[in-house]
């Protein structure tokens, strides 16, 4: 074959194997495009489908309205779906008052429930609520009705509060009452009493005259007689009706009391004896000496007595203690006091409580006493009782007053006294002094109801003899001679 037809025939078959691999390269590039398509293809149709579970076409469209303003900066902003569970974790911080736990929001919504359930129930304690489904009622409704309830209460606290003052003074202004007018009585009782003595210190008179003139003289005498026995009996009924209007009064005067006290009950009357004095500071049970933590910079002074109680109890209503101590060296602001009772299987440990309801070292409590008493043990009663008792009551540093007033701290209360039998004319012509006698045991029984009723109305603690004894630590030294 000639040269240049060998050479034609290489180029073309050259150019055939270039075509057939070009061919062969675009088959294989389009085999791949194909195939790449086909699985983008695949990978876009599974992302639409997981688009579309997530938001619909409309919803993807409204993005904006519904999830809001995208959170974060431009270079590092959130995508729609974390906006909206950063919305979500704060709504439910709204509700829970706390941050939501890393979980699912199911999880998260039922937490949230759970905490509305758990406000539902205890609101409904406070509130009636017609729908306790924790998906309809809202916390805001909740909080409403919870509002209302609240200012209900405070409304009607208020109206109970001013019903209360309102009733305080009522009652106030009926005890002002009542003691102005238990004056008045009282005053007018005096004043009738001093008549019926000076009635009768005329009888006593005009039957002296009876006994030493002619028969003429006592008959006219005993005709006066007659007529001034008639005043007496006129006086003593006026004096009746006097002291049942005093009753009356009292009576009003204890209604009142009962309304206030169903209001705001009465405070305890023996709360201000129920008070520690002091404490046992040293304990030496071999020589029988304490010390305690009072002294002269108190008013403590030797001869001074006290009660000791245990130290981690209340002290007892009897005032009883476990010992009884008397002071006989006083320092500064310590003093040593020998014990002069003392129970063996309670004996008096460091810390333990003194009082003593005489001695105080703030202030000079005021008594009063009232009362028949036997100080010796002896039987009967002691006419001088009263003024002993007094004597002691000072000595120790306190005051002793005649009647009972807003000022009394305590009332040391002795048997009532008892009232003599009305002597008859026989007896009053054997004894002049007999009708005296019964009209001073009928005052000094009224005296003693009297105090006795106006220690109940004011509260003041009220004390029996052998009550003030164990109070004050002198039961022990009553007994001696000369111990009042």
């Amino acid at each position: 074959m000639p040269p240049h037809k060998r050479q034609q025939s290489n180029a073309m078959l050259y150019t055939l194997i270039a075509f057939v691999g070009l061919f062969m390269a675009a088959a294989t590039a389009a085999i791949i495009f194909y195939v790449k398509s086909e699985d983008y293809k695949t990978k876009e149709e599974a992302a639409s489908s997981k688009i579309l579970e997530i938001a619909s076409p409309q919803e993807q469209t409204r993005l904006g309205s519904i999830v809001g303003t995208r959170l974060g900066t431009r270079q590092n902003q959130k995508t729609w779906f974390g906006t909206l569970a950063v919305h979500l974790d704060s709504a439910l911080t709204l509700v829970t008052g706390t941050i939501p736990q890393d979980t699912n929001a199911k999880a998260k919504l039922d937490t949230a429930l759970q905490e509305v359930e758990k406000a539902i129930a205890l609101a409904q304690e406070y509130v009636t609520l017609a729908d306790a489904d924790p998906n309809t009622i809202g916390l805001t409704t909740l909080i409403a009705d919870l509002k209302t309830e609240l200012d209900n209460k405070i409304a009607a606290a208020l109206t109970l509060q001013n019903q209360l003052a309102e009733t305080q003074q009522t009652w106030q202004d009926a005890r002002a009452a009542m003691l102005q007018k238990e004056d008045l009585l009282q005053a007018e009782k005096n004043i009738l009493q001093q008549q019926v003595n000076a009635i009768t210190a005329d009888y006593d008179k005009l039957r002296t005259v009876l006994e030493q003139t002619t028969d003429q003289r006592v008959q006219n005498v005993m005709t006066q007689l007659d007529e001034e026995k008639a005043n007496r009996d006129q006086l003593n009924q006026d004096l009746l009706k006097t002291q049942a209007q005093l009753g009356l009064v009292e009576e009003r005067m204890k209604a009142a009391q009962e309304k206030v006290a169903a209001i705001m009950p009465p405070p305890d009357s023996n709360a201000p004896a129920m008070v520690s004095d002091g404490k046992i500071i040293l304990v030496d049970l071999h020589t029988k000496i304490v010390h305690i933590n009072k002294g002269s910079d108190d008013h403590v002074y030797q001869g001074l007595t006290f009660a000791v109680h245990d130290k981690n109890a209340p002290l007892p209503k009897d005032g009883k203690g476990k010992a009884e101590i008397e002071v006989f060296d006083v320092q500064k602001t310590i003093s040593a006091a020998r014990i002069i009772n003392a129970d063996a299987r309670r004996p008096i440990l460091r810390n333990d409580v003194i009082s003593n309801l005489i001695w105080d070292a703030d202030k000079k409590n005021v008594f009063v006493i009232a009362g028949d008493f036997n100080l010796d043990n002896k039987g009967g009663v002691d006419d001088d009782a009263v003024i002993r008792m007094k004597a002691l009551i000072e000595k120790w540093g306190a005051r002793v007053d005649d009647a009972v007033s807003v000022d009394t701290d305590f009332l040391i209360l002795g048997n009532r006294p008892a009232v003599l039998r009305k002597p008859t004319f026989e007896q009053i012509e054997i004894d002049p002094q007999a009708m005296d006698k019964y009209e001073a045991s009928v005052q000094a029984r009224d005296n003693y109801d009297k105090i006795l009723s106006q220690a109940q109305n004011l509260w003041i603690p009220i004390f029996t003899y052998d009550r003030f004894l164990n109070f004050t630590g002198y039961k022990q030294q009553s007994a001696n001679a000369g111990a009042f």
